[in-house]
């Protein structure tokens, strides 16, 4: 069993997992005070599959997961255009040292995952790379000024995604929030037209309702797919 902190290009980063994985899950998380074991904890109690989870700490939230500069939506933090860059130190650097460090082969499934913009983040990055065999993104921000008009124009590599939302979170005053609903449908809608293997789980709550949990039955979700899919190809 894998449990230990590493610091890599001064990101502080989190292993916690099986010592030989059938998958491999990332996702980026804020600063913390303390390894984020729960997330991990709560996957393993959801499927038997095994894992190796590597969380990655990012210093600006909204720079660092923005792919283009849009303006505050909420308080007055505008967002960056940082995406680009994270992934670049996602291929370029953590996933060749995860795989050297824990020995782990290039064909193994690589899942990457998130939350709100960390979510929007993977989802994303699945438009940019094939590296991701699957994108677990619950409750992301599919409201991001451009998204929509994106993700019509550009198809996704990755070869299933996943997208939660809460019944709750376009129930808010805030003009921009409130579109989420009606734009993670239309996301759900060009996936399917793209003939992209894909499903959208509504959660009970508001955007802030059990966020690890919620995140944890997406990383499960596209496990389970994935084995499903490996062999549907046998």
């Amino acid at each position: 069993m894998i449990k230990e902190a590493f610091e890599l290009e001064e990101k502080k980063c989190f292993a916690y997992g099986s010592d030989e994985p059938q998958y491999l899950l990332l996702q980026p998380e804020g600063e913390r005070g303390q390894a984020p074991e729960k997330q991990p904890e709560l996957i393993s109690s959801l499927t038997d599959l095994r894992f190796l989870y590597i969380a990655f700490t990012v210093e600006n939230w909204n720079r660092d997961l923005s792919p283009w500069k849009a303006p505050p939506v909420f308080g007055n933090e505008p967002f960056g255009e940082g995406a680009a860059l994270t992934l670049a130190f996602i291929r370029e650097k953590l996933l060749p040292h995860v795989r050297s460090a824990y020995g782990i082969g290039a064909d193994l499934p690589v899942i990457l995952g998130g939350y709100s913009l960390g979510a929007f983040f993977a989802l994303w990055c699945a438009f940019q790379t094939d590296t991701f065999r699957a994108v677990a993104a619950a409750s992301p921000s599919v409201w991001f000024p451009g998204w929509i008009e994106y993700a019509s124009a550009h198809d996704p590599s990755a070869g299933y995604i996943f997208l939660s939302l809460g019944d709750r979170e376009e129930k808010t005053r805030n003009k921009t929030l409130s579109a989420v609903g009606d734009c993670i449908r239309t996301q759900k809608r060009l996936l399917d037209e793209k003939g992209i293997d894909n499903c959208l789980e509504w959660n009970p709550g508001n955007h802030f309702m059990d966020p690890e949990l919620r995140c944890a039955r997406a990383f499960a979700r596209c496990m389970d797919v994935l084995k499903e899919q490996s062999h549907g190809d046998n």
